[in-house]
């Protein structure tokens, strides 16, 4: 795949293309073909070997231990493969990442780059909607492509911006994996150049619709070269309305690829729900970390204020824990995320936005000390243990200003979770902590006096992630 167009050249077509938006896109939508919906899954299991990849990237995924395609992988790859553009439907975790990547490597090594290169000028660019994705989908990226000579740039929030910018410069780009606004900072400072891009992935569409992206990718697409002249594989875990009419704006005669998961959430992940009081969640959170087996643990909770409290008392209560949330900065995240695989710290604080994507094994139970506001967002967070063909637990608490959730939670699963009152046990009184509670929180987390304690309040429903 390539493309003609020059700096200046792209700059005209934007400019056209945006004044002549409000007056075509309907006629725009109109001539885009249906996407048409993949074949059902085959019986037999395809293997990477059938689909005439190239030799280097193959070697790669034997090295992987990769033998069999992955549903998504099976049916997404003959048509992108192929130059279709492909609108995939995937939950997290079911090799969506490799699906696209394959493509875009087999597409690098198989075009030779144009001869007269420049600083900046991306050839294929995935744009992900949070940092740890972003980082992620490049170090699978690297594992794929370790054989050739492509060269793989992260573009993220929260770290040197002149780091970054003369990795850059110092050698070309092949891949480049971004966040929205970081993109657009490169973007329109001029060290990165979009014209060149053969290969457009936008991975987990509604999550950028859910946080607000859509205005930064629909910059970040008008900067491409048409979609015409380009290839585009979009992925999402639900097909709303929006993803669709995004899907018709930005891809070209798309092929739809769905994935029914055979279960909404995955059979090695047992589901508990506890019912209990507000100002308890703290002492049943506490005492159940320190109960036998939950050495890995990721705790989930709405908002980022939550987190920091929940981290801050579990810290001063001599957990080792770690926080994601966004208002950490990147290196720190990075090296809490390693020292949680590692095994140095059990227990793993966050939010939505900052665990989702996130690849660990090892995770043997997921907490959610609030339910989230989303029922998909349950799926994603307990998908986040019983990874790799082991069993997880998940542990949910429900008091009176979240148990409402419930009932569209449980809509989704397609079965009932059974509601549970504690144990006695997991109630116990908590210790004195061992290091000073933090003079800032004059209360503890939700929950945090045990049976009989004050401090009872209505949690806020919505607050920024």
């Amino acid at each position: 795949m390539s493309t003609d167009s020059t700096p200046s050249q792209q700059d005209t077509q934007m400019a056209a293309q945006d004044a002549a938006t409000a007056n075509t896109a309907s006629v725009e939508t109109a001539a885009v073909e249906p996407a048409v919906a993949a074949e059902p899954a085959p019986a037999v299991k395809r293997r990477f070997a059938e689909f005439g990849l190239e030799p280097q990237l193959l070697r790669a995924i034997d090295d992987l231990g990769f033998e069999h395609c992955s549903p998504i992988q099976a049916q997404s790859l003959p048509l992108s493969l192929a130059g279709y553009d492909v609108l995939g439907k995937a939950q997290t975790g079911t090799g969506k990442t490799a699906a696209f990547l394959i493509r875009v490597i087999d597409d690098l090594l198989k075009t030779p780059p144009p001869e007269e290169r420049y600083a900046g000028e991306a050839r294929a660019l995935i744009v992900a909607p949070t940092r740890e994705l972003v980082i992620q989908i490049a170090e699978d990226a690297k594992l794929l492509s370790k054989y050739t000579d492509l060269k793989i740039h992260t573009l993220v929030g929260g770290m040197d911006y002149q780091k970054q910018r003369d990795h850059l410069h110092n050698e070309f780009v092949d891949i480049l994996v971004a966040t929205p606004g970081r993109m657009l900072d490169f973007r329109e400072r001029q060290d990165v150049h979009l014209d060149t891009v053969e290969l457009l992935v936008i991975d987990e569409a509604d999550r950028m619709l859910d946080m607000g992206f859509i205005p930064q990718m629909r910059q970040i697409v008008r900067y491409t070269p048409r979609k015409t002249h380009r290839q585009t594989l979009m992925f999402s875990a639900t097909f709303t309305d929006e993803v669709v009419r995004l899907s018709e704006q930005w891809m070209h005669e798309a092929k739809n690829v769905e994935i029914a998961p055979e279960s909404v959430a995955t059979d090695n992940v047992e589901q508990h729900v506890y019912m209990v009081a507000g100002d308890e969640k703290f002492t049943l959170l506490y005492n159940l970390l320190n109960s036998t087996g939950f050495d890995s643990t990721m705790v989930f909770a709405n908002r980022r204020d939550e987190c920091r409290k929940l981290y801050d008392y579990l810290n001063a209560y001599g957990v080792k824990v770690g926080l994601l949330s966004g208002e950490i900065d990147q290196n720190k995240r990075v090296k809490t995320l390693d020292a949680f695989k590692n095994g140095k710290l059990n227990v793993m604080v966050a939010t939505d936005v900052a665990g989702r994507g996130i690849h660990i094994n090892d995770v043997t139970h997921v907490v959610n000390y609030t339910l989230p506001e989303e029922p998909e967002d349950y799926v994603h967070r307990i998908g986040r243990t019983g990874r790799a063909g082991s069993s997880g637990s998940s542990v949910s608490f429900a008091c009176e200003d979240d148990s409402f959730r419930l009932p569209a939670i449980e809509e989704l699963l397609g079965k009932k979770i059974t509601s549970e009152v504690p144990p006695e046990a997991l109630l116990a009184t908590l210790p004195e902590p061992q290091s000073p509670l933090p003079v800032q929180q004059k209360r503890r987390p939700q929950g945090g006096g045990g049976r009989g304690g004050n401090g009872r309040g209505r949690s806020q429903s919505r607050g920024r992630r």
